[in-house]
């Protein structure tokens, strides 16, 4: 099915949410000719660790979804407050609507509605009444959803993981974070993969499945 998508959307309430959720998956479909666009909702601008500019996640996603293939032109990045998007819920709306009208994408892979984290939650209910016309995945951020259903598998290669891994890398300023780290995001893909007899994968709930 991946290979017959054409366009496809990523969400990320923050930057480097979708690259955690679905970094191997948009590597696998660049590679598959599909145009994949990721819209980044908050630049985490007031939580920045002390030394690093007001700007400097909007420049880091930047470079890691350059990292996975997707061209300058088919990002967006807006800079919603963090931990306030339940309050913004109808801008935000009115932003993925836009989207729906303008680009109708084949896909969408937004948080799960089981994300215990407010901004994400948002996202994820608001893009469910966006979008409810295309096929809507959920992806996993594990340190966030206290449940999961793993009812969807992206197969992925050695490469797809190594691209992801790179595009976090681009994060310096999250580093300091304890998932950010290249063996915890290879050994999880990896668990994943030998759950369904593939050498890595990612993990989507499903919410809607047009074909």
């Amino acid at each position: 099915m991946i290979e017959q998508w054409k366009k496809a959307l990523v969400l990320a309430p923050h930057t480097d949410d979708g690259e955690f959720g679905c970094g191997g998956t948009m590597a696998r479909l660049v590679d598959a000719g599909c145009d994949v666009r990721y819209v980044a909702f908050s630049i985490a601008t007031r939580s920045l660790p002390p030394g690093f500019p007001p700007d400097t996640l909007a420049r880091e996603v930047a470079e890691a979804t350059a990292e996975l293939g997707i061209p300058a032109e088919s990002l967006t990045v807006h800079d919603f407050d963090v931990r306030t998007f339940p309050e913004r819920r109808q801008d935000i709306l009115e932003l993925l609507v836009a989207l729906w009208e303008e680009w109708e994408p084949d896909v969408v892979f937004q948080p799960s509605l089981h994300d215990v984290h407010q901004d994400h939650r948002t996202v994820a209910e608001e893009g469910l009444r966006a979008f409810k016309r295309t096929t809507i995945l959920g992806y996993e951020i594990p340190w966030n959803n206290f449940d999961f259903e793993y009812q969807w598998y992206a197969a992925l290669e050695q490469s797809h993981i190594e691209r992801k891994i790179a595009a976090l890398e681009r994060y310096a300023s999250q580093q300091h974070r304890r998932y950010a780290n290249a063996e915890y995001v290879r050994n999880l893909a990896r668990t994943h993969g030998v759950n369904v007899n593939r050498e890595y994968a990612e993990v989507f709930q499903v919410y809607r499945v047009v074909v």
